[in-house]
């Protein structure tokens, strides 16, 4: 059994929170070079080419790649063998992510009752925590930074099977269409197709953290994945929404089976900004 003190964990936290607001990772930033490489449209490629400087100026300066700093995901994958000292594991999780949007000076977007007084809880805290337990002895935690505006175009679709393959793609594009300029494109889209309604969403969310581009091992999903693709970038929309064929970077399918009545499609967008950051203990 390996200890692991809470907190060292609440350390990583923080430092992941600033690191993912301010330095894209180069897997993004080498797919909007590809999409300004590939863009049709003169006011697209110049939509991108600020994107890309924008990347660089916040990357170089250690300031926040978008205003809107987010609300923290939190990530963890814990090894069997791993024991937690110190403290309680989710409130270093909270405590890293008040101290990272204090320390980088990001700005604070959570608000403490959803449905009425909306009072900032000045911390940008509590973050949204998932866990999986795996083998091992070591710890990983991956931060996530979501903004609003492409949280806000997250779609849950509960098909038919009859609907198939057909239906998930309809379903998708109608998502991204519907969306237009709000999630800030180009887009990355993170589509969980079975499971549960709760399952897919969050089978959605996991998709947006492979590097961007990198197709599923399963030839099946991967060739969905290049279709979907495809039929997004035929709408229109265009980086920033001003028109132009790079609507979206990639879409990432995560898949799990699912009970013979239902086909869960769960659609979640991630803007140009695709801010995560990871950390192994």
């Amino acid at each position: 059994m390996r200890e692991i003190p809470v907190e060292k964990v609440a350390e990583t936290v923080a430092r992941l929170c600033q690191e993912a607001n301010s330095d894209l990772g180069e897997d993004v930033l080498a797919a909007l070079r590809r999409a300004r490489d590939r863009e049709e449209s003169p006011l697209g490629r110049q939509v991108l080419e600020q994107l890309l400087e924008n990347a660089r100026i916040a990357r170089e300066e250690s300031v926040p790649i978008c205003q809107d700093c987010g609300m923290a995901v939190v990530f963890l994958e814990i090894g069997q063998d791993v024991h937690f000292v110190g403290g309680n594991l989710y409130e270093a999780v909270r405590a890293g992510v008040a101290d990272g949007y204090a320390l980088g000076y990001l700005r604070k977007s959570v608000v403490r009752q959803p449905f009425s007084a909306r009072v900032n809880t000045g911390d940008n805290a509590p973050p949204v925590i998932y866990t999986d337990i795996v083998a091992g002895d070591r710890a990983k935690v991956t931060v996530m930074v979501k903004g609003g505006g492409a949280e806000n175009m997250s779609r849950l679709a509960m098909l038919t099977p009859s609907q198939g393959r057909e239906g998930v793609v309809e379903t998708v594009v109608r998502a991204v269409d519907e969306a237009g300029s709000n999630p800030c494109p180009p887009v990355i889209v993170g589509v969980g197709i079975g499971g549960t309604a709760d399952a897919a969403m969050v089978l959605a969310k996991k998709a947006l953290l492979r590097k961007v581009g990198e197709p599923h091992a399963d030839p099946e999903v991967s060739s969905l994945e290049a279709e979907l693709l495809d039929k997004i970038n035929a709408i229109g929309i265009g980086p920033s929404g001003l028109g132009g064929r790079m609507t979206a970077l990639a879409v990432h399918v995560e898949v799990f089976p699912t009970h013979i009545a239902s086909l869960p499609v769960a659609v979640n967008l991630q803007c140009h900004a695709a801010r995560h950051r990871e950390a192994v203990l």
